[in-house]
């Protein structure tokens, strides 16, 4: 089988519509192609447990409903991804996990659908029983031992003789369940299975080194605990060893399936006459006799073994720092890719630089400058007021001078002279301002009844203004024409 399935169309096909970005990715991360997760799939997920908006448990549920897959290829590659996110994922996505009851119950997987099912099979219930035991290991002591501090000041160098002894068997347990997991050079056939090799490799190569170092801090207490102590640790020191002979196994495998000789650490054995010398200091706390030993020789003997785990630490050290200066220059490439394509881009398409980088300008390269129009500004009455006088004295070209204006009396507001003057016509244009606004006596008394009575005189503009306009445009102009009186003098009917 290769490629993607219709089923795996289809389930993406679903999630577009209804919308999960995070359930379409888990399940083009965990499709039927016979090939490990991914590596944009990953690198997404990851970013999702990085962002506070995601909900973790719903992520976590998605790759759990993966794992109810018949399919040994589905099911593989969803603990992969789960065991990338819980290494290079949030913190969040961990805790989780280890906070759950349940994780994967696939202690019964079996993939009938041919051969290769058969074997897969074996080695999925193997992984799925790793990948609990870690999550269980992280719920005991809050911390997940691969991403530990290590070194003189590290966290299972300077911990204490009590926490000592109960932390490291929970180390040895989830050791051996990843020695557990067994697997050959010749079996690792197919990427899936490749893929997650390659994990359980980092992490047991990061697992042991922790585990070196709680050695190293127990032999350095060795003889200064009490004799119940003591047999805990000889009884801890001599498991120790039976997981270094398997751990070097493990990494001859992954030396055969081709990983690079300077990505796997050198063990370094301690010698023999320690393991005798905790043996007798024992036995002399229990009150057996024992051969006589002086304190220089066992302080020497002790200084060995510490400076052989030592070295191991050290190599163990070297392979994070080359594994943190490969992962440098991967991102250093990758930045240098991107400058490269956008320099391409802005070769192929200069206007593009200008447009993003001015935002005021225009798919023409233009811009307008023309001021905005205030639709809501209130026009001052002084400048309304002049420039409807300039319109009328443009309009009626006969006018020589203005009327003079008065303060005394007020004309529906306009100050107006109650003696309007004649002026000068030379062009025979006559306007008779007392056929258009009355006689002289009417004015005065509707002046005089303005000034005694706001209301009133309000009222009486109102009733004038009613009787220029009529009901539509023509008859008003045609009355208003006919009150100018424009021509001899004479008002026209």
């Amino acid at each position: 089988m290769s490629g993607q399935s219709i089923t795996d169309r289809i389930t993406a096909a679903q999630h577009s519509v209804t919308g999960s970005a995070i359930s379409k990715i888990v399940c083009k991360a965990t499709t039927h192609e016979i090939m490990g997760p991914k590596k944009k799939h990953l690198d997404y997920l990851i970013q999702c447990t990085n962002e506070m908006n995601v909900n973790i448990p719903q992520l976590a549920d998605t790759l759990f409903e993966r794992t109810a897959n018949t399919s040994w290829v589905v099911v593989f590659k969803s603990l992969t991804t789960t065991h990338h996110l819980m290494v290079y994922g949030n913190e969040r996505f961990i805790q989780y996990l280890a906070s759950r009851n349940t994780l994967f119950n696939l202690s019964n997987f079996l993939d009938k659908s041919g051969l290769q099912g058969y074997d897969m099979s074996t080695f999925i219930r193997r992984y799925s029983r790793y990948l609990n035991e870690k999550a269980v290991s992280y719920r005991q002591v809050a911390f997940d031992f691969t991403k530990v501090k290590r070194g003189a000041d590290g966290v299972m160098r300077t911990v204490n003789t009590e926490k000592l002894l109960k932390t490291i068997p929970i180390i040895q347990n989830q050791m051996d369940v990843l020695l557990d997991f067994n697997v050959n050079a010749n079996e690792l056939t197919n990427g899936v299975i490749n893929a997650a090799f390659m994990l359980l490799f980092k992490d047991a190569i990061r697992l042991f080194a922790a585990y070196n170092e709680g050695i190293i801090n127990l032999l350095e207490k060795y003889f200064d605990m009490k004799k119940v102590q003591c047999k805990e640790g000889l009884d801890i020191y001599k498991k120790f060893l039976t997981r270094m002979t398997r751990i070097s196994e493990f990494l001859k495998v992954a030396e055969q399936v081709g990983i690079d000789r300077g990505d796997i650490p050198d063990l370094s054995q301690a010698p023999s006459s320690l393991l005798d010398a905790l043996e007798q200091h024992l036995a002399s706390l229990e009150g057996k006799k024992v051969k006589d030993s002086t304190a220089a020789s066992r302080a020497s003997t002790l200084s060995n073994a510490v400076s052989s785990l030592a070295n191991t630490g050290i190599s163990f050290t070297k392979v994070d720092e080359r594994e943190k200066q490969a992962a440098l220059e991967e991102e250093q490439t990758l930045l240098k890719t991107l400058k490269e394509q956008r320099l391409k881009e802005l070769q192929k398409n200069p206007t593009a630089a200008t447009t993003d980088s001015s935002p005021d300008s225009t798919m023409g390269g233009t811009i307008n400058s023309a001021p905005a129009i205030d639709l809501f500004s209130t026009p001052s009455s002084t400048n309304s007021t002049s420039k409807a006088a300039n319109e009328l004295l443009d309009l009626q070209p006969a006018f020589q001078q203005p009327l003079p204006l008065s303060t005394s009396n007020t004309w529906g507001g306009f100050t107006a002279s109650p003696t309007p003057q004649q002026p000068q016509n030379p062009r025979g244009l006559n306007v008779d301002f007392e056929s258009v606004f009355g006689n002289n006596t009417n004015a005065n008394n509707m002046d005089s009844t303005v000034a005694s009575s706001p209301n009133q005189g309000m009222t009486l503009n109102g009733q004038q203004a009613h009787k220029l306009v009529s009901s539509d445009l023509d008859s008003s102009l045609a009355n208003l024409v006919g009150n100018l009186g424009i021509g001899n003098g004479t008002s026209k009917k």
